[in-house]
């Protein structure tokens, strides 16, 4: 090859790749700052992708993503909230309370669309649910809030228990409000409620080394981001020490849990990355209403309960969404 012809095709090389660094340097970048762990919390990513790709993105060809996981270290989100806006993402999609609250303080001009159990009025992350204002909206979903109808329905299902615990971590700023929700619910039915308080892996191992010296007759676990990220763990210890437990979400009753009552985290994910390819493409947080499913879904594992020795009622298995056999 002639040295004029080899310096073309290299000089066409060269600006191929620099189009192609263009192109990629070109696609939007969303910031996803997650509370929990990348394992665990798969089928929840997997549900941001379905939503993100209703609106014409994907992952690694028209958007790029940045994971930031706190690994249930709600002290780190700050942090990195912090490193997310420094990488000037385009959005920040910020899962729990915690998160969305990090990512408030670290920017009032990214766009940011968030995911929490409760009301978002209330805990100042915007100015109301139809107009949010600033630079946040998302969904904001009951969770907390239904910690009194899980009692309810692990009274109904454990008829013969009149001693409750409640586990929650006290690092989540509403560990209280789910205290006081669950004590005056365990007044108002006449049983007995202890708090056990985990933040870690070996403190939930410590608190079901106290459960089972309490003897109590079934365990509630507070809807929590560093809960969720640890189900099978929970899962597993209350399947050895035979200790009948409601949860939050599906996802652990597939695990092999007793029973769980609360909103589909999967179609939250799925409205999150839906908000978030809308910001993408131009509409601002402000004119977003925040989102409000309003239904719950109730999930039985037959299975687990037979293992406990315990006969589902007929009126818990005709309000079941799903039952696992």
């Amino acid at each position: 090859m002639k040295r004029r012809e080899f310096m073309i095709l290299l000089g066409g090389a060269m600006a191929a790749a620099r189009t192609g660094r263009a192109q990629q340097k070109a696609l939007p970048v969303i910031g996803f700052l997650d509370s929990a762990s990348p394992g665990p919390d798969a089928p929840f990513l997997a549900a941001f992708h379905h939503g993100l790709s209703e609106t014409g993105y994907v992952e690694g060809q028209s958007v790029v993503i940045e994971y930031r996981w706190a690994e249930g270290s709600y002290d780190r989100l700050p942090a990195l909230a912090a490193g997310l806006v420094g990488r000037q993402v385009d959005v920040i999609a910020a899962d729990s309370i915690p998160g969305a609250r990090a990512a408030k303080n670290a920017t009032t001009t990214i766009p940011i669309v968030f995911e929490v159990g409760i009301d978002p009025v209330e805990f100042g992350l915007v100015a109301s649910l139809a107009r949010p204002g600033g630079n946040l909206t998302g969904v904001g979903f009951l969770n907390f809030e239904l910690v009194p109808k899980r009692l309810e329905l692990l009274s109904e299902l454990v008829p013969q228990a009149d001693a409750f615990v409640l586990l929650v971590n006290p690092t989540n700023e509403n560990a209280e409000r789910v205290v006081r929700d669950g004590q005056d619910a365990a007044r108002a039915k006449g049983v007995q409620l202890t708090i056990l308080k985990a933040a870690t892996e070996s403190e939930i191992d410590t608190a079901f080394a106290t459960l089972a010296q309490l003897r109590a007759g079934a365990l509630l676990v507070s809807p929590d981001p560093f809960f969720i990220s640890r189900r099978e763990q929970l899962v597993a210890l209350a399947s050895r020490d035979a200790v009948p437990a409601i949860y939050s979400l599906r996802e652990a009753v597939a695990d092999g849990g007793l029973i769980s009552y609360g909103t589909s985290r999967t179609s939250v994910f799925r409205l999150l990355g839906i908000y978030a390819g809308k910001m993408l493409r131009g509409a601002k947080p402000a004119d977003l209403p925040v989102q409000q499913p309003t239904t719950f879904e109730l999930v039985v594992n037959l299975k687990t309960a037979k293992a406990l020795g315990l006969t589902v009622p007929p009126s818990i298995l005709a309000r079941a969404d799903e039952v696992i056999e």
